[in-house]
């Protein structure tokens, strides 16, 4: 990917319309901050210049859902602060829901049986033909298991020069790890990703086929109510 596909991507980055080089872009930050090592017996089959890998479509169709909306990751934000009461978790909320990005940052995706979701074939195909990440299929003799994304030494050089050129880009891998983090403290299976997003009523209770409706001013009025409870703790 040149210089010039990342200064198109940097001009376009805030467009909603479903661009499929943004979606690429996006799915390689993600990739890239989110990936872990490859375990021995996938060193022995993964792509020669692999580094790095997810593991599930299911997994990253979920993760992708927190860094598309972050009204939602606030919202687990404050989850976790309601049951942890940890402070870093309420500064975290607030530093997306006292700014505008739960509104401009915001990607819909449509619910499917299983959960957030959108079809990323072609995104994914933009990203394999320079080699940044390869898809590669999990199979028994009858059916694939699962498919894993395999981050390349040069997908990871540029993910890291797109983030370091383009201040714009960079928010994404920051909100990246943010929830590689949140995945973390929830369990990495699909299953578990999955379970914590259906607990949110709206997020559960979206018809089928249909957009997941922002959650920002029902995560905003809920921010005030812990900040407030908190002042008074203090005093």
């Amino acid at each position: 990917m040149s210089n010039q596909a990342i200064d198109h991507y940097a001009e376009r980055v805030d467009d909603d319309d479903g661009d499929r080089f943004s979606d690429a872009i996006r799915l390689l930050l993600l990739i890239a901050a989110v990936s872990g090592p490859l375990n021995e017996p996938e060193k022995l089959n993964a792509p020669r210049d692999a580094v790095a890998v997810l593991r599930a479509e299911g997994r990253l169709q979920k993760l992708d859902f927190w860094l598309r909306n972050p009204d939602y990751l606030a919202h687990e934000l404050l989850n976790d602060y309601e049951r942890e009461e940890e402070p870093i978790n309420l500064e975290l909320a607030s530093s997306i829901l006292d700014s505008d990005e739960p509104e401009i940052c915001s990607i819909p995706m449509l619910r499917y049986l299983f959960g957030a979701f959108e079809y990323i074939d072609q995104a994914m195909s933009i990203l394999a033909a320079p080699r940044l990440v390869l898809v590669v299929p999990r199979r028994t003799a009858n059916r694939v298991l699962q498919d894993n994304y395999y981050l390349t030494a040069k997908g990871r050089a540029v993910a890291d020069q797109a983030t370091k050129q383009f201040p714009v880009l960079a928010w994404y891998t920051e909100r990246a790890h943010l929830v590689q983090a949140l995945a973390e403290a929830t369990g990495h299976t699909v299953l578990a990703l999955r379970k914590r997003q259906y607990l949110q009523r709206d997020y559960a209770q979206t018809p089928l086929n249909e957009p997941i409706p922002s959650i920002a001013n029902h995560a905003r009025a809920r921010l005030a109510r812990l900040r407030a409870e908190a002042e008074e703790d203090v005093a």
